[in-house]
């Protein structure tokens, strides 16, 4: 069959896991259907690999993956195509603004996940790729936003209402996808990206179809083409049913 659309690009922590962090039975017969029939499906995530990778595995997915928000796209799974790093510099900026405001942190490098309760003093020897903080404190949040716009050099986005996500300058989940196209001979306009958050927001502006779950953040659910059910009610398997697995 000859489908309009060639690439499923799927946001994982609201969007294809539901709330207990689990793909659901029915998403994944529907995503492996998908797969069957030639659609490329990619995980495009803020988690790092290695927590991304054990669902790609069990959807048997061994197309390219875009992780930690898309400062890495990986070519296949374990083989890196392009990794994005924050100034070291500014993420000694932004631990200094946590601990000064007093938000829970967290941060990543390509090796390991740090965090409020355990951070390390050798800031400007690692090789960074996210910093994050959560609070849900609407003023203190508003006060770092406001400092880290400052700081200039950064993405800022989200994954909730409650926490702000910051990746290098230009680098987002969209320019990941962008890459990932380039990696599969295939234009953004084949691409269906569905998400929830802020994150999202990006690859699903620019998108073939954008596609916000239902559960979605508003912001996203009002830039998206289509709206479908939330995580817990199989938005996933609408978007591949009804919209992809389609003759174009």
């Amino acid at each position: 069959m000859d489908y309009k659309y060639r690439l499923l690009a799927l946001d994982m922590d609201g969007t294809l896991l539901q709330d207990n962090h689990e793909i659901s039975d029915e998403t994944v017969k529907w995503i492996k259907e998908a797969v069957r029939r030639g659609i490329y499906v990619c995980l495009s995530t803020g988690r790092p690999f290695k927590d991304a990778y054990p669902y790609a595995k069990q959807l048997e997915l061994m197309t390219p993956m875009v992780t930690v928000n898309g400062s890495e796209v990986w070519r296949a799974p374990y083989e890196l195509h392009r990794r994005a790093l924050l100034d070291s510099k500014l993420v000694k900026q932004m631990y200094e603004l946590a601990v000064e405001t007093g938000a829970w942190f967290w941060a990543y490098t390509v090796d390991r996940l740090y965090n409020d309760t355990h951070w390390i003093d050798d800031v400007e020897g690692q090789e960074w790729l996210k910093f994050g903080y959560t609070t849900e404190d609407d003023e203190v949040r508003h006060r770092i936003l406001m400092s880290l716009q400052d700081m200039g050099g950064l993405e800022i986005t989200n994954s909730s209402p409650y926490n702000l996500e910051i990746n290098p300058m230009g680098v987002n989940k969209a320019t990941g996808i962008r890459q990932v196209c380039e990696l599969l001979g295939i234009e953004m306009s084949q691409v269906v990206a569905v998400g929830d958050s802020l994150n999202d927001l990006a690859v699903i502006q620019q998108a073939g179809l954008g596609v916000a779950m239902g559960n979605a953040q508003q912001t996203v659910k009002d830039e998206a083409d289509l709206v479908v059910s939330s995580n817990n009610e199989d938005g996933i398997v609408e978007v591949i049913r009804d919209h992809i697995l389609i003759e174009g």
